[in-house]
């Protein structure tokens, strides 16, 4: 099968195309034809070597997290897919590689992919949708009649956000930028901060939650706004002893995670507020309550760009950049 790989770890490192070996399937596995992948940040940070402490790979190595297809097999203890079903999913991390014509993903981390949606729209959805829900149901159980911020509005993981947590009843302030500013409106958001011009530290007060998608100073500055006992979830900061212990990291790598995350720590302290990094976890029972939502019409995907398989490095180079309002997906077939 073609696949898109790199041979080694490096912001420099090309992505290519290659042959690979179709892949085996288990018991519980289903053989999947990729129609579509999209890509993600985790994509260009795991090439890059950022995440090597968390995620270790061999060479070469196909990226890509999440994706829609068709089955075209199942493993012998299979029993709620079969051939010719169009699903949606997020392999676990130890299977990545979903830039590639095939993929074997465990059961588990598979739906059927929403009815209302093509191949390109419903490849949007995985990663973004799990990490989202997670945050928003598992981590801060969100309530109705919460506030919550939202970093990043107009990108990938911002626009499933307002949208889901809107659902959920919450009170919705987000950052965008003059061109983001319809986009985030026609999602629901409730309070628009243009970080252009405007210091949403200097703004909001009072609130129960914030989704950090940018990390850094934003992330410091987020703790401001919270009310006591608040909390943030973040995928972009920095990973905390919580998160090593969570992990099974060992007293190692969890030591080295307090010591990185100490500033973080600090600010938890001092405005009295609980601190979350999230590393979403796949789930095809989640997908499946997201399809439900998105069948009901009550999220609807936000695509910026759609490239050819051919072009999936210049697809990885325009996320990079930060200027996608929406989600960059790669058409596989």
């Amino acid at each position: 099968m073609k696949a898109m790989i790199i041979e080694k770890y490096g912001k420099n490192s090309p992505l290519f195309m290659t042959e690979q070996p179709m892949p085996e399937i288990g018991a519980h596995d289903v053989l999947v034809e990729i129609h579509a992948a999209s890509l993600n940040p985790i994509d260009f940070k795991i090439k890059e070597g950022k995440v090597k402490l968390l995620l270790k790979y061999n060479f070469p190595l196909i990226l890509g997290n999440d994706f829609s297809g068709v089955v075209v097999k199942v493993g012998g203890m299979v029993h709620a897919f079969k051939p010719g079903d169009e699903v949606y999913g997020r392999p676990r991390k130890t299977r990545m590689g979903t830039l590639a014509e095939y993929i074997a993903i465990h059961e588990e981390d598979l739906s059927l992919k929403p009815q209302n949606l093509n191949f390109e729209e419903a490849a949007s959805i995985p990663l973004v949708g799990l990490t989202t829900y997670q945050a928003f149901s598992d981590i801060l159980h969100l309530q109705q009649g919460q506030k919550i911020l939202i970093h990043a509005g107009s990108g990938g993981v911002g626009t499933f956000a307002i949208q889901l947590a809107k659902i959920m009843g919450a009170n919705v302030a987000t950052t965008a930028s003059e061109k983001g500013y319809e986009l985030v409106q026609s999602l629901g958001a409730d309070q628009i901060i243009n970080y252009r011009k405007e210091n949403f530290e200097e703004i909001l007060t009072e609130y129960d939650a914030v989704f950090d998608t940018l990390g850094g100073a934003v992330l410091e500055k987020s703790f401001r706004i919270l009310k006591p006992h608040g909390q943030i979830v973040s995928i972009s900061g920095v990973p905390n002893a919580a998160f090593g212990k969570e992990q099974q990291l060992g007293w190692l790598k969890t030591a080295a995670l307090s010591i990185a995350s100490r500033k973080i720590t600090v600010l938890e302290k001092q405005y009295q507020a609980r601190y979350h990094y999230l590393f979403m976890k796949p789930s095809g029972a989640q997908l499946n309550i997201l399809k439900e939502y998105i069948e009901d019409d009550r999220i609807v995907p936000v695509i910026d760009k759609v490239f050819p398989f051919t072009d999936a490095a210049s697809a990885l180079h325009y996320l990079e950049g930060g200027s996608a309002k929406g989600k960059v997906v790669v058409r596989i077939k």
